[in-house]
């Protein structure tokens, strides 16, 4: 035989490979690009058959972190394993048992998207007859069996990246790295590309999942670390990382145009948080340490000024809240045109270890009097807003106390309801003919 081993024969006669050590294992990753610190000591583990999901804005280490744990690049320090191989020492060991999806699809365009499999399969080592029962296999998996035998290069974005992602599971590795797989799909597609990871997982396999979808995060990672600026902030499940955020996120619609301003007044006057306004939709949200008590109030002082809201909705934290307040970055750095978001940077206070910013109440709402030709009638509205703060100009001494404030205004309204929130076998190309 010659000097050249097959991928099978590698992944046997590996000698680094560590038993029952973590699938994914880095500790103390370092790497500069001239002066630019992109990795300043980055530690990540995933145990064997489960998704590592690898948050962070931007520019924040993630792509090269994937490219040092799948040997394209050597870090400046530290050290890390893949499948018990070590990444450094061993790298032929390590790509044997990694399948690698990058950022851009990697696929030959002159080969049809058959040959393009095939043609990886050999790669690894497979006969003839197995490379073309596996990208068949393939093909089929990624609903790609009507466009095996055209070029990739006219391939729609989708197929493309589909047709990466079906390279990458080519040798059945024991390590998948995903780096952001469902860029550029549609939604149907990133239901596949989900189902196929689950299933995967099902199967024993252990995934490295980057991406900017954090939803695709919260429905597939067992664990997630968030990178910012080259170091791991955060880790931990999707729950604990939402947990950090603490409260509850009060979210209504306002239609009326000429009331969102002083509906983000009230809303903003509840607690110290500063409301988000989506000024095309008249969506308002405010997060909120009281839920309920506080959902009371918003909705009593709404009423009052003759406000009208649609689609009230209070819910716990989502991950984008926890990716907000961990790297004080808006998700894939994309603001609404208008939105109304804090602009400067705020004090910060610790949570559960971590440093994160904390937002000033804004001032006092003032709430309108009566309309013209209504008498004035004292009301008043019962309950106990937030602790410290202050309703109307009105302050406020304790959540338990009643606060009894009067504002002059009409006889409310009763209160709106809540809205609930096989293609037949063909000769052989040229390509499978090697």
């Amino acid at each position: 035989m010659s000097g050249r081993r097959r991928a099978s024969d590698r992944r046997e006669t590996g000698t680094t490979a560590r038993p029952g050590s973590p699938a994914i294992r880095a500790e103390g990753l370092t790497k500069r690009f001239g002066d630019k610190q992109a990795l300043d000591g980055v530690d990540l583990e995933a145990p064997p058959g489960t998704v590592l999901g690898v948050l962070g804005p931007n520019g924040a280490g993630k792509t090269t972190t994937v490219r040092i744990l799948s040997t394209l690049l050597r870090p400046d320090a530290g050290q890390a394993w893949v499948a018990g191989f070590d990444v450094l020492r061993d790298p032929e060991g390590v790509r044997g048992r990694l399948g690698l999806s990058g950022q851009y699809a990697a696929v030959d365009e002159k080969l049809t998207g058959r040959e393009n499999l095939y043609l990886v399969a050999r790669l690894y080592g497979m006969g003839r007859s197995a490379a073309r029962r596996r990208a068949d296999e393939l093909l089929a998996r990624f609903s790609l069996e009507e466009a095996a035998h055209r070029p990739s290069g006219t391939f729609s974005g989708g197929m493309r990246r589909r047709l990466d992602l079906a390279g990458a599971l080519v040798a059945r590795p024991a390590v998948v790295v995903l780096d952001e797989p469902t860029t550029g799909l549609d939604p149907r597609g990133r239901a596949d590309t989900w189902s196929c990871i689950q299933e995967l997982v099902a199967e024993g396999t252990t995934v490295l999942l980057t991406t900017q979808y954090l939803e695709e995060a919260d429905q597939l990672a067992d664990s997630i670390s968030v990178i910012d600026r080259g170091r791991v902030i955060a880790h931990g499940t999707s729950a604990q990382l939402k947990a950090r955020v603490g409260g509850e996120r009060l979210s209504l619609t306002v239609p009326d145009p000429a009331a969102r301003t002083t509906a983000y007044e009230i809303m903003g006057a509840l607690g110290p948080h500063t409301p988000e306004l989506d000024p095309r939709t008249g969506r308002l949200s405010v997060t909120t340490e009281h839920g309920a008590r506080t959902l009371e109030y918003a909705l009593g002082f709404l009423r009052q000024a003759e406000i009208a809201v649609h689609d009230v909705e209070l819910a716990p934290p989502t991950l984008d809240d926890a990716f907000l307040a961990l790297t004080g970055q808006v998700a894939k750095g994309e603001v609404a045109k208008g939105e109304v978001t804090p602009e400067t940077a705020v004090p910060e206070r610790a949570v559960s270890g971590q440093t994160v910013p904390e937002r000033a109440a804004p001032p006092a709402p003032t709430v309108p009097g009566p309309a013209a030709g209504h008498p004035a009638a004292g009301q008043s509205v019962a309950g106990p807003p937030v602790t410290g703060q202050s309703v109307a100009g009105q302050p406020v001494a304790d959540v338990e106390a009643t606060a009894q404030l009067r504002i002059t205004a009409p006889a409310p309204p009763a209160p709106p309801p809540s809205a609930p929130a096989t293609p037949a076998p063909s000769a052989p190309s040229p390509v499978e003919a090697s």
